[in-house]
């Protein structure tokens, strides 16, 4: 073998051996990387060698900020806890007032009429807005069913301090209603937004205390689901549908204390007061997502009228009025005389002697078909075509006397 063959195996044996140790210092470098590294990233399973019972927390930590963060910061400090409080009227069943009212006690009468008045509690809470703060005083806006029937009121702010609160103005028709309180706690006032901008889909947040105060500024997040839905009204105390609402549909999580309480935007803007909740259909199917708020555009309206009178003035037709599906078919047509395509509409009961409506002509029996040549298909109908009008206009009521058709001009004059 010459020098030139001696000289060429000599580097294959080196190539070689270089080759195999390089391998081997990368098959080494890696199992001592995966065998004694660090640990790993928050997520991944490693196999630790530290002992039981010392685990520790990740000095890692999160910022999350996002628009809702910041929208909620914006509003938190004006939402309040709204507190209802009532006397409890308790009947005395003992054996005393018993025998005392069977045989004429007048001692017993005399203590019963005073025990059957309980010193003032609790009766209900909800959630309330400040949007206002002037010459000392600031006001809370809240829905009328939070404070109906009370005989005092208290108003709990965000940071806890308690405060009274006095009624400036109720309207049941909108379920609104403005409180009045001292401003000098108050650090914090909200700021409505436009409702008619609002768009399905948009991200919201409901503020408010559900279950009471003990969860005061709870908040949860959710979508505007519709806009410019029409809902029932109905009258507390009879259950009878009186009109229908306007409102925006929300899947937020509103439950029972979060009346009263805002709907806001991505900017921090109050676009609209919580008021119901849709738990059941009326088929008694369950319900989930579909809370409503009463528009903030609305809100504004209601309650600047509120502050300046005290109440909403409404035209009245001075009427009283029944649903023509009550009344038999056999009777709408041998007593109103009314065609058989005439299926839909309100009966007029009564007119009332210096009532807009007798002054115009309707009269007992009449059947009111439209305002305006829009229809009238019931209560409800009526009540919110009349009040998209004001005290001093002049609309166009269409009826049925005696199968015909008739109409008369009505002056809206007077007013709730």
């Amino acid at each position: 073998m010459n020098n030139q063959n001696h000289m060429d195996l000599w580097k294959i044996v080196v190539v070689a051996l270089v080759s195999a140790l390089l391998g081997t210092g990368i098959g080494y470098f890696a199992f001592s990387h995966w065998g004694n590294s660090n640990p790993s990233p928050a997520g991944q399973v490693t196999n630790g060698s530290g002992k039981a019972g010392t685990t520790q927390i990740s000095n890692v930590t999160v910022k999350s900020h996002n628009q809702m963060t910041t929208a909620f910061k914006k509003v938190k400090g004006s939402v309040v806890s709204v507190v209802n409080y009532q006397r409890e009227q308790k009947s005395d069943d003992s054996l005393s007032a018993l025998f005392g009212s069977l045989y004429g006690n007048g001692n017993s009468d005399n203590n019963s009429g005073s025990s059957n008045k309980s010193k003032l509690q609790e009766s209900s809470e909800g959630s309330g807005l400040i949007y206002s703060k002037q010459d000392g005083h600031a006001y809370v806006v809240t829905n009328n069913h939070v404070v109906a029937g009370s005989e005092k009121l208290e108003v709990i702010l965000s940071d806890g301090n308690k405060v009274s609160a006095k009624k400036v103005g109720t309207d049941a028709i909108t379920d609104l209603a403005v409180l009045s309180i001292a401003a000098d706690k108050v650090k914090s006032v909200a700021h409505f937004g436009n409702s008619d901008a609002v768009n399905p889909g948009e991200t919201v947040i409901a503020i408010g205390s559900p279950l009471g105060s003990k969860y005061a500024t709870s908040v949860t997040e959710g979508i505007i689901s519709a806009k410019n839905r029409t809902v029932d009204t109905t009258d507390e105390s009879s259950g009878q549908v009186t009109g229908q609402a306007t409102v925006l549909q929300t899947d937020t999580a509103i439950n029972p204390g979060n009346s009263g309480g805002p709907l806001v935007n991505v900017a921090g803007q109050v676009i609209g007061i919580n008021s119901m909740k849709l738990a059941s259909s009326t088929d008694g199917t369950s319900v989930e997502g579909m809370g409503f708020a009463i528009p903030s555009n609305e809100v504004v309206k209601i309650i600047n009228q509120l502050v300046q009178n005290g109440k909403i003035e409404r035209p009245q037709l001075g009427i009283k009025v029944v649903d023509l599906d009550q009344v038999p078919s056999s009777q709408q047509r041998s007593i109103l005389k009314l065609p058989e395509n005439v299926t839909e509409g309100v009966l007029v009961g009564s007119t009332s002697a210096d009532s807009v409506a007798r002054k115009a002509g309707l009269r007992k029996y009449d059947v009111i078909v439209s305002i305006n040549d829009k229809k009238i298909k019931n209560i409800a109908d009526l009540h919110t075509k009349l009040y998209s009008y004001a005290v001093g206009d002049t609309i166009k009521v269409q009826f049925y006397r005696d199968g015909k058709l008739q109409s008369v001009d009505v002056k809206l004059t007077k007013t709730t």
